[in-house]
């Protein structure tokens, strides 16, 4: 069991997840790192224990109901409480036009980007009414402004989060539950080498690095409890 905050992280093996958790175990959270990737997750863990902070590795894949209720359980088991969620595993495909997309990759990208968001929020949702909890949704700057490359699958997924977040706000906010729909533009991340094109060094060096996110997250994490960060938009001077 734990007294201090504890926050639970999906897609924390790499990327945004990752720079998040090891911002936030500085900011003194405990963190509980998900992902598909065990390895990924071990050394994001390593470095929050090596720069002295508080870490957990928990494998999980979101789109698996049963097997996200029983991560929410042993996070409980481990610690007695649950503070905040911030949900940044994501997917896309390369093919992503209605003219060349296939719906096994269609499905797969809603059931990661949509489904398996709010089969997490759903499952943590009582332990996150006992404190009052924060939720923070990764999505993207797709979810905000019409983006033609991000794709069908991808741009509706992300659109629906926003949807997501202000349900989760009107409904939950007697409880003095907060949601976040985080909405970044292009961060150099692995996830860039998804894309039809994949964007050359140059390109990448000018967009957001995952630590912009993740200060972002912190700002919402550390709001004071009577304050909502409904929206969050972060991007590089260069987005168009």
């Amino acid at each position: 069991m734990t007294t201090g905050r504890v926050l639970w992280i999906t897609g924390g093996g790499s990327g945004m997840g990752a720079a998040t958790a090891e911002r936030a175990a500085h900011d003194g959270w405990t963190v509980v790192v998900s992902g598909r990737r065990t390895e990924r997750l071990t050394a994001v863990a390593d470095r929050v224990r090596a720069a002295g902070g508080t870490a957990d590795v928990l494998p999980l894949d979101t789109t698996d109901a049963g097997a996200v209720h029983a991560a929410r359980d042993e996070v409980l088991a481990r610690y007695g409480r649950l503070d905040a969620l911030v949900l940044a595993a994501g997917l896309n495909a390369p093919r992503r036009r209605w003219d060349d997309q296939d719906l096994r990759e269609f499905g797969a990208v809603v059931d990661t980007n949509l489904t398996g968001v709010v089969t997490v929020v759903d499952a943590a949702l009582p332990a996150l009414r006992d404190t009052g909890g924060v939720v923070v949704v990764v999505s993207s700057y797709a979810g905000w402004s019409f983006q033609p490359g991000a794709g069908v699958a991808y741009s509706a997924s992300k659109t629906a989060l926003g949807s997501v977040v202000r349900t989760l706000n009107q409904q939950e906010a007697e409880h003095g539950v907060r949601a976040t729909h985080l909405c970044p533009g292009d961060v150099a991340t692995e996830f860039l080498d998804r894309r039809p094109v994949v964007p050359d060094a140059a390109a990448r060096a000018v967009m957001l690095q995952p630590d912009d996110v993740a200060r972002a997250v912190s700002f919402v994490l550390e709001a004071p409890a009577h304050t909502r960060i409904d929206e969050l938009v972060i991007s590089p001077v260069a987005q168009r």
